[in-house]
């Protein structure tokens, strides 16, 4: 998404530059000849300028060549206009815009193959979903103020008849106005955003990662896609050196429907059970705070920040370190099955990661580190909704190492296509010690969870790619996790 900001931006001040050089100086009147001349040097087409060094990845840098989902610095792009490419043009690859300043992509990914069901005693059963189709309208409204969407559709899309057979969603998951100010310093206005947490929280499209789905760790343990009513201030600190911090609402411990919370923003009242937010089978998957209709249920505020880094002295090697801190997760009125109200629990999740593409080779290294710890685990409802299976302890944690070898495949269909064969390994722990509660402390294994998965993904161009895996799923329940899975993909991103 970054990079269609910066493409916008460079075509905006293009413009600009390319009027102003038109305009006639004020104390010299122009020729014909100088007006023919003026008229042939606007038709040529015009490079981008260099970016500044130093920008920071949400900062607005004019068409800086970014890194492609392999690690290699992409081309950069000519002044758009219809002798473009199509892939370059900035309405959904299909037509200049109309619109100075407006530019429409997309990404989104279809998935289908063959897994387990662990609801049906591990049988085998075919699938296919359209996960996401997600539309990125952006629009630099002057040089300094820049307009940034993410309206997405999930699993189909959203139907009402029994008869229409989709079972998804329809959303915004980023609405937000940056100010640019200086690079060191810039301000994104409150909307939604995503909170700053990895790398694929953040860089969640289908060509950034290898395996079929969102790597194990974003898929509950850090709740991808983490979105959340925020704002934030970012900038670069040095040549490869960026931060931003953000104050959003809080994510909750509650993860039941919106018709169960009450006209006085509370969960339902003593006495009627309702779903954990937080729990050992699904991490924090359900409890990302609302972003609609004033319904949230806290009034509590979170803060997180995060620093990227890309050493000059180590080309190839990206990571980041991030930390997320909310002083209270219960929602209003919290309470246990039997009516008594619980306290309040803080959450804190600290995440370190880093991507290395050897220089001069085919080989990515890619490593994660994921902790989330709180401060009182007996108050969250998940220990008192007398069900142990689900129980929480007083911290959650994860890993996960990924090695990856770049194989170029030379030009089909006129494009370059590369295949990238990937192992993952992913260990993380849900139910860690510390259980308390009213729930009896009897974890049953199922958090504690292996993930092995193998696959390869084919880039017929950095904007598509084409996957397939076999992942295998192991934890320590009694019947084990039954939930191992053949899967194929295919996604895109423009």
């Amino acid at each position: 998404m970054e990079q269609r900001i910066e493409l916008l931006e460079a075509e905006l001040k293009q413009k600009r530059a390319a009027d102003a050089a038109a305009q006639p100086s004020p104390i010299e009147k122009k020729t014909p000849l100088d007006k023919k001349q003026a008229a042939s040097t606007e038709k040529l087409p015009k490079k981008a300028p260099q970016a500044d060094a130093g920008k920071n990845d949400r900062a607005v840098a004019a068409a800086e060549p970014a890194p492609s989902p392999q690690g290699k610095p992409a081309t950069k792009t000519d002044n758009l206009d219809l002798a473009m490419p199509a892939s370059d043009l900035p309405i959904l690859g299909l037509a200049p815009s109309p619109v100075t300043g407006l530019s429409i992509g997309a990404y989104g990914e279809v998935l289908f193959g063959r897994t387990q069901n662990p609801a049906a005693g591990g049988q085998w059963q075919n699938g296919f979903d359209t996960a996401r189709m997600v539309l990125l309208p952006t629009y630099a409204i002057t040089d300094n103020i820049i307009f940034n969407a993410e309206i997405e559709f999930e699993h189909g899309g959203s139907a009402f008849d029994n008869d229409d057979k989709m079972h998804g969603t329809a959303e915004i998951e980023q609405l937000w106005i940056d100010f640019k100010i200086i690079d060191q310093f810039n301000w994104r206005a409150p909307g939604v955003d995503l909170i700053p947490i990895g790398f694929i929280n953040v860089h969640h499209e289908p060509t950034q990662f290898y395996s079929v789905y969102r790597p194990e760790l974003y898929n509950g343990l850090i709740p991808s896609t983490w979105m959340a009513p925020a704002t934030s201030v970012y900038g670069s600190i040095t040549d490869g050196l960026s931060y931003q911090v953000m104050l959003s609402a809080t994510n909750e411990d509650y993860g039941d429907s919106f018709d169960n919370r009450t006209a006085a923003k509370t969960v339902p009242p003593p006495g009627i059970p309702y779903l954990p937010g937080i729990d050992g089978l699904n991490a924090l998957a359900f409890s990302k705070p609302p972003i609609g209709g004033f319904e949230q249920l806290s009034n509590a505020l979170a803060v997180s920040g995060r620093l990227d880094f890309s050493p000059p002295f180590l080309p190839g090697f990206n990571g980041s370190v991030s930390a997320y801190y909310s002083p209270n997760t219960t929602p209003r009125g919290a309470h246990d099955d039997l009516g008594n109200l619980l306290g309040s629990s803080s959450l804190a999740m600290f995440d370190a990661e880093f991507r290395y593409r050897v220089p001069d080779t085919g080989l990515e290294l890619r490593g994660e580190y994921v902790h989330v710890g709180f401060g009182n685990p007996a108050n969250l409802r998940a220990n008192n909704d007398s069900d142990p299976t689900d129980n929480v302890g007083a911290s959650m944690f994860g890993y996960s190492g990924e090695i990856a070898y770049h194989v170029p495949l030379g030009t089909i269909l006129k494009s370059d296509w590369e295949a990238v064969p990937f192992y993952n390994y992913t260990y993380e722990n849900l139910q860690a010690g510390g259980f308390a509660g009213t729930d009896f402390n009897l974890p049953t294994g199922a958090g504690q969870r292996q993930f092995h998965t193998a696959g390869v993904a084919v880039f017929p161009s950095p904007k598509v790619v084409l996957k397939a895996e076999y992942q295998r799923v192991i934890d320590k329940s009694l019947a084990g996790a039954l939930s191992d899975s053949y899967l194929g993909g295919v996604g895109f991103f423009f």
